[in-house]
């Protein structure tokens, strides 16, 4: 067995990460980009070269064995390890090109962020734009992306952030759905009107309760947590929603109502791995970032 632990690769130790993290060959597929059969493949290779049974297929998907459980510890070091050796690599790559990776909330990805990449594009060709829409949070640190524009300020060690904006939240409606049901005149008139809500996300509840509303999920009529779905139900008539003021306030389909009510402010922050963020490609998207995302939030504190 000596021997063959000397010859497997790396991919075989992500895939049996993946596959351990997420409990399932298709949800790993998922993870890492690959089908379910390369990673059946990879999975079977390293038990085959280590002579140990990894895991036990059960009703719901693939559970770890003993052995494997004895594995995940040492396996997660590894990519801890590995991911300091890609940062430190990529820290040290000075030219002006290269693959840039960002992630950002759907919302940022769909409505803010194109025009901004567009911008980067012609001022910087030699650049390529990797965009990964997610509200999960992709860790830095692994190279999950190089770039993040998040709405909370990262906890990561090693990582540097900065504040570059203020969301500012309001409440519309679609004007199809006002002709038909009457425009709200005070905060609660809402109580007689259709709200679109989200699904197991509480952030609507929580706000509505900070006004005093004893909301809960059954209070909305519909609901989805997808937010450009959601979004695309508030301007097809379905009700009264929240969004951000930055794309609602220029949407001919929408108007805005209750505009005296005072929402809770979401901040815009970057972040990058520290050992990358001086790297000139980042370097340099960074800045087009921060003065693209701020021209159209309005700056932040540094």
């Amino acid at each position: 067995m000596d021997k063959a632990l000397n010859d497997f690769d790396w991919s075989l130790i992500r895939a049996f990460l993946a596959v351990a993290e997420t409990g399932s060959l298709s949800g790993a597929a998922r993870s890492l980009s690959l089908s379910q059969p390369t990673l059946g493949r990879q999975i079977k290779q390293l038990e085959n070269q280590t002579g140990l049974r990894l895991f036990e297929r059960q009703a719901r998907g693939l559970e770890l064995t003993d052995t494997g459980e004895s594995l995940l510890e040492p396996a997660r070091a590894m990519r801890a390890a590995f991911g300091q050796l890609r940062l430190r690599a990529a820290g040290r790559d000075h030219k002006m090109e290269g693959t840039v990776r960002i992630t950002a909330s759907e919302v940022m990805a769909h409505h803010v962020l194109p025009k901004i990449i567009a911008g980067m594009r012609e001022a910087e060709p030699n650049i390529q734009i990797e965009l990964v829409p997610s509200d999960a949070s992709e860790n830095l640190l692994f190279r999950e992306a190089d770039i993040a524009v998040r709405t909370y300020r990262s906890t990561q060690l090693d990582v540097i952030t900065k504040q570059i904006g203020t969301v500012e939240m309001g409440i519309y409606a679609a004007k199809s759905y006002l002709a038909k049901h009457g425009t709200p005149e005070r905060i609660d008139d809402l109580l007689n009107h259709t709200i679109v809500g989200y699904d197991r996300d509480d952030r609507i509840i929580v706000g509505m309760r900070d006004l005093g509303w004893p909301a809960t999920r059954e209070f909305f009529d519909v609901r989805c947590d997808d937010q450009n779905t959601y979004w695309e139900l508030v301007r097809a008539g379905c009700g009264v929603g929240f969004t951000q003021r930055s794309f609602a306030s220029v949407d001919p389909l929408i108007a805005r109502v209750l505009p005296e009510v005072e929402l809770p402010t979401l901040p815009i922050w970057l972040a990058a791995p520290e050992v990358m963020r001086s790297t000139p490609r980042i370097k340099r998207v960074w800045d087009m970032l921060e003065e693209g995302i701020s021209a159209v939030f309005g700056r932040g504190e540094a």
